[in-house]
């Protein structure tokens, strides 16, 4: 597993943005296609049956973009991706959440999302 310094990590978030910002539309589409879809729920403008396995490939293709970097896609809604690091010796996780600006959290790896706390 290769470790990212939190520069290369913040530089390969800045390359990933458009495929995010794709994953948060597609995923959109694909939630709305399967409730029009289930128990005759409301219509929608957006397709059928095609169109929801589409969006849904889509997406899986999106999501292996986004491991294809070393970086670990830990959560879909909201999305949340973990960069592998090591600050101080101690191994981490340099942690972006949907609607975060940019890369300014971490974790310790045994710790998890409970564990966040800012980079300083």
């Amino acid at each position: 597993m290769a470790l990212f310094e939190v520069s290369e990590a913040r530089e390969e978030l800045a390359r990933l943005r458009p495929v995010l910002a794709e994953i948060v539309a597609v995923r959109a589409d694909a939630a709305e296609l399967a409730a029009s879809l289930h128990d005759g729920g409301p219509p929608t403008d957006l397709g059928g049956l095609p169109e929801l396995k589409a969006a849904q490939a889509r997406l899986d293709d999106l999501m292996t973009t986004v491991q294809a970097t070393g970086a670990e896609l830990k959560g879909f809604a909201p999305l949340l991706i973990d960069f592998p690091s090591e600050l101080d010796g101690v191994p981490v996780l340099l942690c972006w959440l949907e609607g975060d600006e940019g890369l300014e959290w971490y974790h310790r790896a045994d710790l998890g999302f409970a564990g966040r706390r800012p980079l300083k």
